[in-house]
């Protein structure tokens, strides 16, 4: 039994994550199990409220409590100090860590026009936007991926900044320009994927880590180790 969240991306990951287990175990069957966070309830702007664990803290004691054998996480929702009864057993291949401007016509945040108004749910893109035009209007957007996008074809808003992984992973077909990571630099873990299991369930941990990717696990090791440091 897996668990993640309900929205399209999440099952989109853990649908790929079944299907990379599938190759590496012949035979076997897994089901989903969709469970309601407080993220995904709380539709204020993620910058007011504590952010820490909640999108995974529901997910996680399903884990615990033997309800689900794994969860399926983006890696950079999951906080360094998981339970000690829970491990990140695997980091499957890590996914681009870049984010995207969304617009209608292709802009780059060069050629964007004017006091353009641009929508983020994260106050680093948000502070890291403005710094390098502080000419642009941001505002606050909650919702999924499918959602926030909206805003822009509706014409609320003149772009979004999401993070290319969720992009690709929907297969998603829309005009949009790569933020280098030198002027915005990525939340640790971004565009990578963390599968949470039971500390002690070593028949899990030994499934799941055939699907490890070492070089993700390095890369993100590293930045967690040093956002840690920072903080």
């Amino acid at each position: 039994m897996v668990g993640t969240r309900g929205s399209k991306l999440s099952l989109a990951q853990t649908n790929w994550v079944i299907s990379e287990l599938q190759k590496e175990n012949t035979g076997s069957e897994f089901e989903i199990k969709t469970i309601t966070t407080k993220g995904d309830t709380d539709s204020r702007a993620l910058f007011t409220i504590d952010q820490k664990g909640i999108f995974e803290k529901e997910i996680d004691k399903a884990v615990a409590e033997k309800q689900i054998d794994f969860a399926v996480h983006s890696l950079k929702d999951v906080p360094s100090d998981i339970s000690k009864s829970l491990t990140i057993a695997c980091i499957p291949k890590r996914e681009s860590a870049n984010d995207v401007l969304i617009t209608r016509e292709g802009y780059n945040l060069k050629t964007i026009p004017l006091n353009a108004v641009v929508g983020t749910s994260s106050l680093r893109r948000a502070v890291q936007v403005s710094r390098i035009r502080p000419d642009i209007v941001v505002k606050p957007v909650r919702g999924n991926i499918e959602t926030r996008i909206s805003k822009v074809t509706d014409g609320k808003f003149d772009a979004v900044i999401l993070a290319e992984a969720g992009i690709s992973r929907l297969g998603l077909d829309v005009k949009r320009s790569a933020l280098s990571t030198k002027d915005f630099p990525p939340s640790p873990g971004q565009g990578a994927l963390a599968i949470v299991c039971r500390a002690d369930d070593d028949k899990t941990i030994s499934m799941l880590k055939k699907i490890e990717d070492k070089k993700s696990r390095t890369e993100i090791e590293a930045e967690r180790a040093l956002s840690e440091y920072v903080e």
